[in-house]
């Protein structure tokens, strides 16, 4: 053959060309889904996905909003139920998988689902049982609650205060929620609600209103231990002997979603707010000093020292609040300080008792009454860390907010508007 006749035509080469460039093309599309699939595993169908985070207040008011959620599950506790809770010694951590913003709640490491869920997720009918999930009627609807037990009239105000709790709660969620349907992963919105089965309760916890104190309630109310006030403070948030609402599958979800009674319990924003901060950052830390600590002062802190900077101790509340107003955080959020309105969604998961830290007391101990709870149980009332410390009042936050401008304090309650809407906390003096 003559090197002439080798030549290819135009016409040739643009099929020769068309032709790789379409296989080029498919083969790339071939290696992108196969490396998202190794790399995010599966995923619910769309209606679970997060929407957009919306810091202004006219929108916080028209729907609850959500940060990117990841998919999270966790494993049913396991091992014998044994009194070990009441050793005063710090306990093995068990490892899962968090960010930041779990704080001293769990501690870097890997989690794995329940079987259940593994096979439910291999299958090719996930979606399919998803896609009834959010056919199911939500919210939930509010049931009223059983008060055959209560034989006292000494509760009646109470009573009276919790029905008014519960309705404005109701209307202002229709009112400034604005959400019909769940906008995030379900296994997100009930990662925060602890089961107890015997007396069949689901309690959404709420850092720095009295959280530690209602597990263990929970623990002794679960037949972990005789007395709460046995159980160490380690125990309580590293033992992992509760089970959580997430460790569920759907089906479990569901059904203790619409049987078990649901209670959560807030505290005003503000105050909430101020005891998170003089809990973790002016006290030794071993977590939030070098995580939360050390990116603080490296942002908010014109000049500071070597030292701060290398350990994160002595964070002040103004440096503080700017991280928390601040829309690119160095660092993210964090449990303790996370508005109530995203760790329980109260708007999408109608809570049978709404308890206030400010009455906790008196609301807990009805709320025991309620349930069938051992009459000797009463809920406990001592401080469970830095004991010597003045509670976090009123008064206490008035000179914590001294430090900031009048803006900032504005922009702190903009921040929690919807929870001052929703739980019906007054304004704070600005």
């Amino acid at each position: 053959m003559q090197p002439s006749e080798m030549v290819m035509n135009p016409k040739q080469v643009f099929l020769s060309v068309l032709i790789f460039g379409v296989a080029g093309l498919l083969l790339f599309m071939y290696l992108q889904v196969w490396i998202e699939e190794q790399h995010t595993g599966w995923e619910p169908v769309n209606y679970l996905q997060p929407i957009p985070r919306i810091m202004t207040r006219e929108q916080i008011r028209g729907h609850i909003t959500n940060q990117n959620l990841k998919f999270h599950i966790t494993e049913d506790p396991k091992g014998k139920k044994e009194n070990l809770l009441l050793n005063s010694e710090r306990p093995m951590r068990v490892l899962t998988k968090t960010s930041h913003s779990q704080g001293e709640d769990r501690v870097l490491g890997k989690t794995t689902g329940p079987p259940t869920i593994k096979l439910i997720a291999k299958h090719q009918g996930t979606r399919t049982v998803f896609k009834k999930f959010s056919e199911m009627k939500w919210p939930l609807d509010i049931h009223p609650l059983n008060k055959s037990l209560i034989k006292d009239n000494k509760w009646k105000e109470t009573d009276v205060a919790q029905e008014k709790r519960r309705s404005f709660l109701q209307e202002s969620c229709k009112k400034y929620g604005g959400v019909s349907r769940p906008q995030s992963h379900l296994f997100h919105m009930v990662s925060r609600i602890y089961v107890e089965d015997k007396h069949k309760i689901l309690y959404c916890e709420v850092p720095k209103a009295g959280c530690s104190n209602w597990k263990r309630i929970l623990m002794v109310l679960s037949g972990l231990a005789s007395s709460a006030y046995n159980i160490s403070h380690d125990a309580v948030h590293y033992g992992k002997h509760l089970k959580k609402l997430d460790s569920f599958d759907l089906k479990g979800i569901y059904t203790r979603l619409n049987t078990y009674t649901k209670a959560v319990f807030v505290r005003d924003p503000m105050e909430r707010l101020v005891s998170a901060f003089r809990d973790k950052f002016e006290h030794p830390n071993s977590y939030y000093h070098p995580v939360f600590g050390k990116a603080i002062i490296k942002k908010y802190r014109p000049n500071a020292c070597e030292e701060a900077l290398n350990n994160g101790s002595g964070v002040k509340f103004k440096e503080f609040v700017h991280y928390l107003l601040d829309s690119h955080r160095p660092v993210g959020m964090d449990i303790h300080w996370e508005k109530v309105s995203k760790l329980c969604y109260p708007c999408l998961i109608n809570y049978d008792f709404v308890g206030k830290f400010e009455t906790l007391e008196e609301d807990a101990n009805y709320f025991l009454q309620l349930i069938g709870a051992p009459k000797e149980l009463k809920f406990p009332n001592f401080k469970d860390r830095h004991s010597s410390d003045e509670r976090t009042n009123a008064q206490v936050v008035r000179q914590y907010l001294k430090d900031l401008t009048r803006a900032e304090r504005q922009l702190i309650y903009d921040f929690y508007d919807l929870d001052y809407l929703i739980f019906n906390y007054t304004t704070p003096f600005l």
